[in-house]
């Protein structure tokens, strides 16, 4: 039977339930589809990611650019997506809760709001402006009943504000106002992740994983849910296409190609 919006919606949300999933980042259709055949439960967006595919920085992208990319990946795959939504591209409380509205009709399962203004002068939202910010963007996508399952994320650590007690507060502030998953990407230590985890309880917490850090056990063993790699795997492609590219150009050799992976293989995974 064909998956419908509302099985993924509903798988998305009972993955949060117990135990700890791997919630990978796809930059684009071919590499959810790679994804899906890895066997993994569900998605998630990358903003950097996909800015890089369209060839911007991070944080540069329109709300038109993304909204079609995301229902692009939605339709690719039978897995939930998870929606990095930004800031929901807007300052304003109904702003952010109109651009929520469009972003649920792209098909996510779930999708996520922080708190980060883009003003280094000025990194965070003030708090209470934040908190009206992810109270407009659960108005939003309980209004037509999507189910949509909304992260609420503070970007403290991100933008130098390393403050675990006011990064908690807030985390419970965004549950209070209706966020069903937490989110502080930049913590690593197993006392900021497992202090976090228990303060926002039973609310489930993503944490995010780059290059290195803990295990899917690890963090599993901390009381994590879910586990995403943010821009990492666009990272990682882009650095073994940077390599030989460069080395074309700089040595006029092409000895970085024989490390691509084979041809025939995606050609039958994506047949």
């Amino acid at each position: 039977m064909p998956v419908t919006l509302a099985d993924k919606r509903a798988t998305f949300r009972k993955l949060h339930e117990t135990g700890c999933f791997v919630l990978p980042n796809p930059f684009d259709v071919g590499s959810a589809k790679a994804l899906q055949q890895l066997g993994f439960k569900a998605l998630a967006s990358t903003s950097a990611g996909f800015a890089w595919t369209v060839g911007k920085a991070d944080n540069r992208v329109t709300l038109d650019e993304v909204c079609a990319h995301l229902t692009a990946l939605c339709a690719a795959v039978d897995l939930p997506v998870n929606a990095d939504f930004e800031g929901g591209f807007a300052h304003k409380p109904e702003k952010v809760a109109a651009h929520v509205a469009r972003g649920v009709q792209t098909g996510v399962a779930g999708l996520s709001i922080e708190d980060s203004t883009g003003d280094a002068a000025k990194p965070l939202y003030e708090r209470a402006f934040a908190i009206e910010r992810i109270k407009a963007a659960r108005s939003a996508i309980d209004a037509d009943r999507s189910g949509v399952l909304l992260t609420g994320r503070c970007e403290g650590f991100l933008v130098g504000q390393t403050d675990l007690n006011m990064v908690i507060d807030r985390l419970c502030a965004y549950a209070d106002a209706g966020a069903d998953c937490l989110y502080a990407p930049g913590i690593k230590t197993k006392e900021q992740i497992s202090a976090v985890v228990k303060a926002v309880s039973p609310k489930p917490v993503n944490l995010l994983i780059g290059a290195s850090g803990l295990s899917v056990a690890e963090a599993a063993d901390l009381g994590v849910r879910r586990i995403s790699v943010g821009g990492s795997l666009a990272r990682t492609a882009w650095a073994g296409f940077m390599r030989a590219a460069r080395e074309m150009a700089e040595q006029g050799t092409f000895t970085e190609l024989a490390k691509g992976f084979p041809g025939g293989e995606l050609n039958k995974m994506f047949g």
